[in-house]
């Protein structure tokens, strides 16, 4: 049996047992509220049989939280495993992009099926050894050199390992290009010295460890 957990937008309409159709925005949930319903029918369209409805706003934390609640057609029976499903999807949805255009452009090979899947057992390798240098150059706190740290209104971290071990690379081969050139700039401003210096150990760090 094939387990599935999709979120819906709140204006579709469902029906309870025999009673009439409403648009999921009118079950009332707020945040902090959990909902589950079994045996809902979806949507006004025929063909369609009937599933569980679970529905789950995250409560908010210092006056942060999600701008909507989730509700989610499903036919699994218990809540707390639909949610625990859903969530999994945005760790799936960053690795795919991680292989995609966020990082190794797989779909631009437009390879066989058998070259696709050597493709994909070196992407793995790649990715495992990118995300262990990611977290390498984490631990030494050398990631400001490679990517902006905050942003505004945003509460997690801007960059995963994977992303930091794969452009740290990038950023340490750039200065085997440019190297003479800085150097030069460097010596043109005596009081940025430090910084340049900090850079190198930064630099060196990355590469080598």
């Amino acid at each position: 049996k094939v387990f599935f957990a999709l979120r819906i937008k709140q204006d579709t309409y469902i029906r309870q047992s025999e009673g009439n159709y409403q648009q999921l925005s009118e079950l009332g949930l707020t945040p902090g509220m959990k909902l589950f319903h079994s045996g809902v029918n979806y949507t006004k369209k025929k063909g369609f049989g009937t599933f569980n409805l679970a529905a789950y706003w995250k409560r908010k934390y210092q006056g942060k939280g999600e701008k909507y609640g989730w509700f989610i057609l499903t036919n699994l029976s218990s809540i707390d495993e639909v949610i625990q499903v859903y969530q999994s999807r945005s760790g799936i949805e960053s690795l795919f992009k991680d292989c995609k255009t966020g990082g190794y452009n797989l779909e631009g090979t437009k390879a066989c099926i058998e070259r696709l899947n050597r493709l994909v057992l070196l992407i793995a390798m790649a990715y495992t050894i990118a995300s262990l240098k990611g977290n390498k150059t984490r631990c030494q706190r050398q990631q400001k050199y490679i990517c902006r740290l905050k942003e505004v209104a945003r509460s997690q971290r801007r960059h995963s390992n994977f992303w930091i071990g794969l452009y740290g690379l990038t950023w340490t081969i750039g200065w085997d290009f440019c190297q003479v050139m800085i150097a030069k700039l460097m010596h043109l401003n005596r009081s940025k010295i430090h910084y340049f210096q900090q850079g190198l150990k930064a630099m060196y760090l990355i590469k080598n460890y």
